[in-house]
């Protein structure tokens, strides 16, 4: 399956559809220099199947976690680039998580002042989130995607294939990304996580159509494009405050979805849903701990943030909360 992101010059392809790593090559240019770009936890297998269809191609791998979105590894990348001779007429290609795809994403975007950036997710999570719509960033210390751009892919290859070699875990964390969307805009893409089997394909399908008309709308989150931040704010909190390492993207986003549930018998839906992804619990957070990170926000104003809130299933508001606003909901706590 192909959809199309329409961003006039900037528009891009996606392919959705087993095997479709095998005909990069009668996608676009591989006859150039080309980084490929990848962590150490990727399976050898998909970057040789990327790499046998471009002749002129090196590998650059950097170690496996969200620590690795620093100015330390951007620059060792950019270093690279450098080493390897690459012009502004090559390309990288992100083969990976939503880690390296930010970062690689980000290389790209500054290299030269920007070089073509394709984009191959191979965890669930980058398959129905980051891996479209162009946000590429690099953490500094705690705070997530801080220093960052808008800078959109040439194209995306989303071979559900590649998550048989993905843990369980990582396939739930991802899976939370698709339940977002589903719980802002669409009724049915819920259902599908109260089925007996989970059809990721489907899952992963309707997640991307959802998300590619919302930045078609959007493309620089000056409006629409905030409902995509569902859960986000106290999310990103958590996941700073606990180190970016005690928990995965997805499982902070689960937690940061429970405050702004305001359906009673959704919540209650959702919480099922948690327990059959094995998603961990809200830790026993400190509150000043967390505001001092969501008042850095990249969504924050002097005196507020963008909220999104999910009054029923499908339905969505956005409001600006206050500080002291959010620091009483955390109070008062995620279940009340």
């Amino acid at each position: 399956m192909k959809m199309i992101v329409d961003l006039q010059e900037y528009s891009y392809p996606i392919w959705i559809e087993a095997n479709c790593l095998d005909s990069l090559s009668n996608q676009i240019d591989t006859s150039r220099r080309i980084a490929l770009i990848a962590d150490e936890g990727i399976p050898d297998i998909w970057i040789q199947k990327v790499r046998s269809q471009c002749p002129d191609s090196f590998v650059l791998r950097f170690a496996q976690g969200e620590s690795s979105k620093c100015f330390l590894q951007y620059e060792t990348l950019l270093k690279e680039m450098i080493r390897h001779d690459m012009t502004r007429k090559d390309a990288i290609i992100a083969i990976g998580g939503g880690v390296t795809g930010d970062l690689a994403g980000f290389v790209a975007a500054t290299y030269m002042r920007g070089i073509d950036f394709y984009n191959i997710p191979t965890t669930l999570l980058a398959q129905v989130d980051s891996s479209v719509g162009g946000k590429v960033a690099i953490d500094v210390d705690e705070y997530k995607n801080i220093v960052g751009a808008f800078y959109q892919p040439k194209a995306v290859w989303i071979d559900p294939n590649v998550l048989q070699t993905l843990p369980p875990r990582q396939v739930h964390n991802g899976l939370v990304e698709a339940l977002k969307t589903g719980l802002i805009q669409d009724p049915s893409l819920v259902d599908l996580f109260e089925e007996e089997t989970l059809d990721l394909t489907q899952i992963i399908t309707r997640s991307i159509a959802i998300k590619k008309h919302v930045v078609e709308q959007d493309e620089k989150e000056n409006g629409l494009r905030k409902i995509l931040n569902f859960g986000h704010t106290i999310g990103h909190a958590i996941e700073s405050a606990y180190g970016l390492q005690s928990y995965l993207h997805g499982e902070c986003v689960a937690m940061g979805m429970l405050f702004f549930i305001e359906d009673p018998e959704l919540k209650k839906r959702v919480l099922s849903i948690y327990d059959r992804l094995q998603l961990p619990p809200l830790p026993a957070y400190d509150t000043k701990e967390l505001m001092s990170y969501i008042r850095h926000d990249k969504k924050a104003k002097h005196q507020s943030v963008s909220i999104v809130k999910v009054p029923r299933v499908g339905t969505f508001t956005i409001e600006e909360l206050s500080y002291e606003q959010i620091e009483f909901i955390l109070e008062k706590g995620a279940l009340a």
